[in-house]
């Protein structure tokens, strides 16, 4: 980013919101304020942050060019109306898992411009990725703001389609569950399997950083460095044989993406 982040207001100080904070001042940010009643949430204060315990609590004169609603969805009825002064002005980007464009332009006005988006934990070390997809009314200097922001903490990419928010939430939503479930099973089987638990752990930590760090300096697909790893007749062919035998591993995280996709959706509705 080249140029100075605009006035923004942040709603929600937890964890998502607070790690995309930390990405917009890592990008210049100088002005700010965070909605957010918690006693912990003092802690974002600083560096041009003003941090409130409400709606009401917001300074005089302050008008921001983007108001990013983190809130936890069920909070979103009781939340949002008060920022609806906003709209015509500001571009809200709404994080809020579940909330479609259309609630969310229904708590805020109907020509609201409006951004969903769905970003993920490794935000929080910048490494996150984030889709979104935008309203009728967002304009194009909205759009590049609204890419600005949600680019701060990693990759990011639009979609048309508001309906693939719900794919993306059971992949990339998700995603990270499914990583740290299988460094615990890694771990789990080098105890099984005699292992000492400092270097079971140590093992299957650095085992899923290091690939993911190789996937990410290398051009290979998947499935390409999948075979480097895999010599025939050696000890990763037969576990793989394990794991693929009648569809079994392939076929449960279809299901399982599957079902997080219909969830989503479920939520949405």
């Amino acid at each position: 980013m080249t140029t100075r982040l605009p006035s923004l207001l942040l709603v929600g100080g937890g964890r998502m919101g607070s790690a995309m904070l930390a990405g917009w001042r890592e990008q210049g940010l100088t002005a700010a304020v965070v909605v957010d009643p918690s006693p912990g949430a003092a802690a974002l204060a600083g560096d041009g942050v003003t941090v409130v315990a409400s709606a009401a609590d917001i300074p005089a004169g302050f008008v921001p060019e983007a108001v990013v609603l983190a809130v936890k969805p069920q909070m979103a009825a009781e939340a949002l109306p008060a920022y609806a002064r906003f709209a015509g002005h500001a571009v809200f980007i709404s994080i809020m898992a579940g909330k479609t464009i259309h609630a969310v332009g229904a708590m805020l006005g109907v020509k609201a411009a409006v951004v969903r988006a769905m970003p993920n934990t490794p935000a929080s070390v910048r490494q996150g990725i984030t889709v979104a997809v935008r309203s009728a009314h967002v304009s194009a200097r909205q759009t590049e703001l609204a890419q600005d922001l949600l680019a701060a903490t990693g990759a990011f990419a639009w979609v048309e389609d508001e309906n693939l928010l719900d794919p993306v939430t059971a992949i990339s939503g998700g995603g990270p569950a499914y990583v740290f479930l299988l460094t615990e099973l890694l771990e789990q089987a080098g105890l099984d399997q005699g292992l000492p638990p400092a270097l079971a752990r140590q093992m299957a930590r650095q085992t899923v950083i290091g690939s993911a760090a190789l996937l990410a300096a290398s051009d290979e697909e998947a499935a390409n460095l999948r075979i480097a790893v895999t010599s025939p007749k050696g000890t990763t062919e037969r576990a793989l044989a394990v794991l693929r035998a009648d569809d079994a591993w392939p076929k449960t995280f279809r299901e399982a993406i599957q079902a997080a996709t219909e969830r989503s959706r479920e939520l949405s509705g």
